[in-house]
């Protein structure tokens, strides 16, 4: 019969219980082994996993040799691992526990036989065991599971302590006939349902539920199909669904517990025997055979890993596969750690015959079964990736940190590493493609070093490119790579890096540096590409203006921008634009200022819409050497609007350029906002120097040209129009206006502005300067009529001036003399005064005003007479009745009442002005007399108030100063007593004496 023949036999009936000789069953293993190889996706690495790497990534802890502590003086039957510590169950009841290090914490009797299975729960600190006790009566079976709280302890004696036994709990009843126990796994579920599954040597599964310190359980049995023993157990929670593993010798089974009754299902027809079942990390049933170590997931058998070797224990360690394989060659064990996902041995190292496989602090311990421990760690990642650098393995290693889960930054450094590698074995792509992977850990300075060394421009560009698609390139890698683009002149990667859909969108690389690189590289379409969809018009014009000079696109596309990107680009590139394009820019500016609106049509621009547009005055500084096209556009702007809000900055700016001779631009006006000018004294001081200088204030107009005159007029225009008559401020500044027409030597504007402002003196001050007699006189006569709001004072400072010529001018001061004897402006010896330095005038200039003035002197000297004495018998006649009422009495001789003019009856009241009364026409008022109060109270009235002016000094000394003859005016204050000597102690003494006179 040959192998295959055997084979198959065997399979046929492998789910029969028969005895297999052991030659054939060696036979099936490995040909099954060969089988599996030969299946699609079935991983068989018989042969490959011997040639698989072999590192040392562990290490012994502990000293090296060690064993368990004497304390422990039982045979060891089961082993447990959890909450830092190992729990030992010994033959003879007895249970230790150890610590780190493998310190004996304490021990305790949990059974009274021997300790067959237990398990140290992870969430509590309970430890579930199976043992024999004492046997009750025959029919009971003393096998016992036993739930003990480790962290409350009672006192068995004096030396000894004990966890507190919580729940005792017969395994085996009349419903659940005993069997050999063959494996014991217990679940730990909400707190405090625990889940226990017993695994028998019948194939049966007894399972025990609840709350075992309550006695609240439920017990179910499960079957499987081989009725074979019961090798090994595993639970796998998927949310809500609860599985169990179950393997036999000859099957691996799983249940379905959230399914009720629990739902079976074979998964495969081949097992293991004990001690070779675990389970994965990712909750995977791993068993051992002797051809292989199997996977299995809840729909079936995973991946299969084949290697010879008797299994004798499986485990799992942190994504590692432990075994510990028998070498039936030579009878040695050997104890593997394999790294399935990089296929590699991280450990391996003969060992002794193991008794016991955990997994605990974070090592591997193996306790042997002449009671010796082996530990083993794994080592830290630093340490392993040394070892893979130095052996020049880099792919392993970064296999290895990928596999382990290591941060990004320590994979980036492991590339790195490998890439380094490369580039010193002169493998410039591949150690690119290393580099190219640290990108966003690796300082992009480091390689691009290495690679400019190098003279690798293309894998530098390739580098460069990549460092934009992720976003991480700054403005020197930008330029460099844009540089690399333009040195091997490949446009058409230039192209797609520039012209790439939506690169600007995304800001793979910093618009301004690309711009500028390809502005200095002469690609100015590629620049001017970058800068109109970055949305950066400034630089789109820069290059359109300063570098191509095509004006008339430039000009297209500002009016094509919004208003407010309009305005900001015009005001940028405005000085270049208008020097060559000078119509086409103030038609932009008018866009930009008025919108071209129907408000602004009519004429009638709404203030607030106004606002909101940008001004002229903004825009000022771009006319900077073209005054003529700044004049052109600001008489424009005023056409259309009449209203602005910058209507004062702009009438200043075209006053200047309107008044200014050689056309400057304009920087008085620019230079006045926020500024005081002395306006007067600059105007007296820049006359009068026009004066020594030409002879006259005014300019010789016949050598001027025609279109300075425009100007000029244009300019007088502006300042009538902007200064309505009905508005007390004009729409420009006054005080700069006036300088421009000094420095100018504009008279019409200057003599204009001086008599808007009722500056006459300032008016007259042209005409004396220009020796104007008859302007001057006839200015005097318009502006020097009190009558009509003039300033007659003038006339006083045409005679000083006339007084001060020092030539004949008889005709002009008589004229003057008639005005000041009409007004009465000035006193003959004033006259006189001012007349006497000229020494071309003669006596027979004011002969006849002097006779004048003479004659009505005397006349009002006779006037003055003739009223003093009429005074003086007023005030003798006063004295004298004062004088009467003192010494003599007097007679009241009146017969009727003054107010009812019935006949007077007693009681009667008379007053010394001789009007009497009844008292009942009187009423409460007896100190006066009704009829004589009124006057009475009149003049002390006027008394009162003559009195309270004579406190008020600004108004004595303003009426001084205003008044033709201030003598006249003090006079007055004598007269009405203001001014007087008298003290307030003699006005009461005569006040109280004519009342006390009165009431006699």
């Amino acid at each position: 019969m040959g192998p295959f023949s055997t084979f198959l036999k065997c399979c046929r009936f492998k789910d029969c219980n028969w005895p297999i000789p052991p030659a054939h069953e060696r036979r099936r293993s490995t040909f099954a082994s060969r089988i599996w190889s030969s299946i699609p996706g079935v991983r068989s690495e018989k042969g490959r996993m011997y040639q698989w790497r072999k590192f040392d990534f562990f290490e012994e802890k502990l000293g090296g040799k060690c064993a368990i502590p004497e304390d422990i003086q039982g045979g060891i039957g089961c082993c447990s691992s959890g909450r830092g510590k190992l729990v030992i169950g010994c033959d003879d009841g007895t249970v230790g526990l150890l610590e780190r290090g493998l310190k004996f914490n304490f021990g305790f009797q949990a059974h009274s036989s021997s300790v067959l299975f237990l398990q140290q729960l992870k969430q509590r600190n309970f430890l579930v065991t199976v043992g024999k006790d004492d046997q009750m009566s025959p029919q009971q079976s003393a096998l016992c599971l036993k739930v003990f709280d480790l962290d409350k302890m009672q006192e068995e004696g004096s030396s000894s302590v004990s966890p507190n036994c919580i729940g005792i709990l017969r395994i085996f009843t009349n419903q659940f006939p005993e069997a050999k126990i063959t494996s014991f796994l217990v679940l730990e579920e909400a707190p405090p349902i625990l889940l226990i599954a017993i695994g028998l040597d019948n194939g049966c599964i007894y399972c025990i539920k609840g709350d075992i310190a309550r006695e609240r359980i439920t017990r179910f049995k499960l079957q499987v199909e081989s009725y074979s023993s019961i090798t090994g157990l595993g639970f796998r929670v998927d949310g809500q669904a609860l599985q169990l593993f179950a393997v036999t010798p000859a099957s691996v089974s799983i249940f379905s517990l959230h399914n009720q009754p629990p739902r079976l299902q074979t998964l495969d027809h081949i097992g293991c025997t004990v001690n070779i079942v675990a389970m994965s990390d990712h909750a995977e049933l791993i068993i051992g055979r002797p051809e292989a170590v199997y996977f299995y997931e809840v729909d079936g058998r995973g991946p299969c890993w084949a290697f010879d070797g008797e299994k004798k224990f499986i485990g799992w360690f942190r994504g590692y596969l432990l075994c510990v394989v028998a070498d039936q060659r030579n009878g040695r064990n050997t104890f593997n750690v394999y790294d399935l996902k990089n296929h590699l041995i991280a450990h391996s190292s003969v060992v002794k015959e193991v008794s016991h496989l955990l997994c605990e602090w974070g090592s591997v311990i193996l306790i042997m079964a002449d009671k010796t421990v082996l530990c083993i760690g794994e080592k830290d990642m630093e340490s392993k990736l040394d070892m893979l650098f130095k052996k020049n393995l880099y792919t392993v290693a970064i296999n290895l940190v990928q596999s382990q889960q290591a941060d990004a930054s320590a994979t980036a450094e492991v590339l790195r590493k490998y890439g380094d590698h490369l580039y010193s074995k002169q493998d410039y792509d591949e150690a690119m493609a290393q580099y190219i992977l640290t990108i966003g850990y690796l300082e992009p300075s480091y390689v691009i070093q290495k690679f400019l060394d190098a003279q690798r421009i293309y894998n530098l560009t390739n580098y460069l490119e990549k460092l934009h698609e992720k976003g991480l390139a700054s403005k020197d890698h930008t330029t460099l790579l844009l540089n690399c683009y333009t040195k091997l002149k490949d446009v058409e990667k230039l192209n797609v890096f520039i012209k790439g859909d939506d690169s600007v969108g995304e800001h793979k690389f910093d618009v301004e540096t690309a711009i500028r690189v390809c502005r200095a590289a002469n690609y100015h379409e590629h620049a001017m590409y970058v800068a109109k969809k970055a949305g950066r018009h400034e630089w789109y014009l820069k290059i359109l203006l300063e570098d191509l000079g095509r004006y008339d696109e430039a000009i297209q596309y500002i009016s094509s921008l919004e208003p407010s990107q309009a305005g900001v680009t015009v005001e940028e590139y405005g000085k270049i634009l208008v020097e060559h394009r000078a119509v086409d820019t103030i038609d932009i500016l008018m866009k930009l200022c008025t919108e071209d609106g129907d408000l602004t049509r009519s004429g009638t621009s709404n203030g607030n819409y106004l606002s909101m547009l940008p001004s002229p005055v903004d825009f000022l500084n771009i006319f900077v050497h073209h005054p003529q096209a700044l004049m052109d556009f600001l008489e424009k702007y005023t056409s259309k609007v009449k209203d602005s809000p910058a209507q004062v900055e702009i009438n200043n700016t075209l006053i200047e350029l309107y008044l200014s001779s050689d056309l400057n631009f304009p920087s008085i006006s620019q230079a006045s906002t926020g500024g005081d000018f002395n306006v007067r004294a600059m105007s007296n001081t820049a006359v009068i120097s026009k004066t020594q200088t030409n002879g006259k204030p005014s300019v010789d107009k016949k050598g001027l040209n025609k279109e300075y005159l425009d100007r000029c007029e244009k300019g007088l225009q502006l300042l009538k129009s902007a200064w309505p008559s009905e508005s007390e401020h004009p729409l420009y500044d006054v005080d700069l206006a006036i300088i421009l027409c000094e420095m100018n030597a504009f008279i019409e504007g200057l003599l204009y502005l001086y008599e808007k402002m009722k500056l006459y003196k300032e008016v007259i001050a042209c005409y004396m300067q220009a020796h104007d007699h008859e302007g001057l006189i006839a200015c005097c006569k318009r502006l020097g009529d009190s009558g009509k709001g003039g300033d007659p004072s003038l006339w006083a400072d045409l005679l000083k001036y006339f007084g001060e010529l020092g030539e004949d001018c008889s005709k002009e001061v008589k004229e003057i003399l008639t005005y000041i004897e009409r007004d009465d402006i000035l006193p003959p010896i004033m006259v006189l005064q001012a007349l006497s330095r000229n020494p071309s005038l003669t006596l027979s200039v004011i002969k006849d005003y002097i006779a004048r003035k003479l004659e009505q002197e005397s006349k009002l000297i006779e006037e003055d007479r003739r009223a003093i004495e009429m005074y003086q018998e007023d005030t003798l006649a006063m004295r004298k009745e004062i004088q009467d009422l003192r010494s003599n009495a007097r007679i009241f001789q009146l017969s009727k009442c003054t107010t009812c003019t019935f006949t007077l009856d007693l009681p009667a009241v008379h007053f010394m002005c001789m009007h009497s009364f009844h008292q009942r026409c009187l009423g409460d008022n007896e100190k006066e007399c009704p009829e004589c109060a009124p006057e009475y109270r009149s003049v002390m009235e006027m008394k009162r108030s003559l009195e309270q002016s004579s406190k008020d000094q600004n108004q004595f000394f303003q009426q001084v100063k205003t008044s033709k003859d201030g003598f006249s005016v003090i006079a007055e204050y004598f007269g009405k007593g203001i001014i007087s000597k008298t003290n307030n102690k003699n006005a009461g003494t005569l006040q109280s004496s004519s009342t006390s006179t009165s009431g006699l």
